[in-house]
């Protein structure tokens, strides 16, 4: 099948659609259509982009030097997301992902999944931020597609910051006309499923898809009628700790193939093959990944938003403003890569805030460069989410 062929065919349907209901006018200039549903940055693997959100910048497109410069910034963040940390993860989750999960035992797999559990997420996240760096620079404004998911506290959560274009437009195009939740209990329960077994047929004709999509459904309504009041009640490292191990185990159906193949896995995360099944610590190579760890654990969080927000408080003169770095609702436009001050600054503090705008440019620079460097020294490039 055609590259991104489910990315451009739904931008196409938002279209149809949106014309239909009279929500956007029909674009009669059929280049500019063509360039909105091909625009290459975000052609192959998103974020769906729907017309109404650069309807206007197609007839009136501005490129700025400063829009140029932040969409270069997000796009090294991107490339050092992609190259750096989602190609290393993804060196440990091929080589163990493939293998029989009695050969591997509890460490094995653990290892396997966990490792995909980040590349996956620096992949497409990585991705996203090119996509969205590369339509900055030419004046489009794309809508963002990841909040920091593995920040959530529940799977309610989590789908509110993961591929948020995708979800945005199964819950505006299938769930709400639908009904969405303004009918009864069967009928709202009955779409919920709906939604979610198309969410996972669209990323690939498989059972394991298919059950993904249907997991992620029952887990959600799970919440909605019995665990989030639970989960509203408990600590938010109780409830953070609930939502990585539904988002654990809800990658181990995305990344091994087989029905039977998820059963003995799943089997092997209860210790049913024991720690290391047939092999040896030294030929599952996972150890020599546990001091990347940090850096992965590093990079899915919020903290670099939440170090900016802190000095651009310290800036202004509110140390104890209360920071919301990754907020949980709303799609909410991509931060920017520097720290920008919105009131009056003192000239000492906005030195400071210079000379950190500076060093974060330096290393981004330094990004850039060590991620040419590994891809013009290893043919290990692959992005993971061309194939759903």
């Amino acid at each position: 099948l055609p590259i991104g062929i489910s990315f451009f065919t739904l931008q196409a349907i938002t279209y149809v659609v949106d014309v239909y209901r009279g929500e956007v006018k029909v674009q009669k200039n059929p280049l500019y259509l063509g360039m909105y549903i091909a625009m290459f940055p975000q052609l192959v693997a998103g974020p769906i982009v729907r017309y109404a959100d650069i309807e206007h910048e197609i007839d009136h497109r501005r490129a700025t030097l400063e829009g140029f410069a932040q969409g270069l910034r997000l796009f090294c963040v991107g490339l050092g997301k992609k190259v750096l940390l989602a190609n290393t993860a993804g060196v440990l989750a091929d080589s163990l992902l493939p293998r029989e999960a009695a050969e591997i035992g509890f460490i094995g797999c653990f290892s396997g999944v966990a490792a995909y559990t980040f590349q996956i997420y620096f992949d497409f996240s990585g991705y996203s931020d090119m996509a969205i760096g590369l339509g900055k620079m030419m004046g489009f404004e794309y809508p963002r597609n990841f909040n920091y998911p593995y920040a959530s506290k529940s799977a309610t959560e989590f789908w509110r910051r993961w591929h948020m274009s995708l979800g945005g437009f199964f819950r505006d195009y299938v769930y709400i006309p639908l009904g969405g939740n303004r009918v009864s209990t069967p009928r709202f329960v009955a779409n919920t499923m709906i939604v979610w077994g198309l969410t996972g047929i669209w990323h690939g004709a498989a059972w394991n898809f298919l059950l993904w999509g249907l997991y992620w459904g029952v887990l959600i309504l799970l919440e909605k009628f019995l665990v989030m009041k639970v989960l509203d009640k408990l600590p938010r490292f109780v409830s953070h700790i609930w939502c990585v191990v539904l988002f654990f185990f809800g990658w181990l159906l995305f990344a091994v193939t087989g029905l039977s193949n998820v059963g003995e896995w799943f089997c092997a995360m209860f210790g049913a093959y024991g720690w290391l099944g047939t092999s040896t610590l030294w030929e599952l190579q996972s150890w020599s990944y546990v001091s990347l760890v940090p850096v992965f654990i590093v990079g899915s969080l919020p903290w670099a938003p939440w170090l900016r927000k802190k000095i651009q408080a310290w800036a202004e003169g509110d140390p104890h403003r209360a920071i919301v770095a990754a907020p949980q609702k709303g799609n909410t436009a991509v931060p920017p890569c520097q720290v920008v001050c919105e009131g009056p600054v003192p000239a000492g503090r906005a030195r400071a805030v210079t000379a950190v705008n500076v060093l974060a440019d330096v290393a981004l620079l330094a990004v850039f460069v060590l991620s040419c460097m590994s891809v013009v020294s290893s043919s290990y490039n692959p992005f993971i989410y061309f194939q759903f």
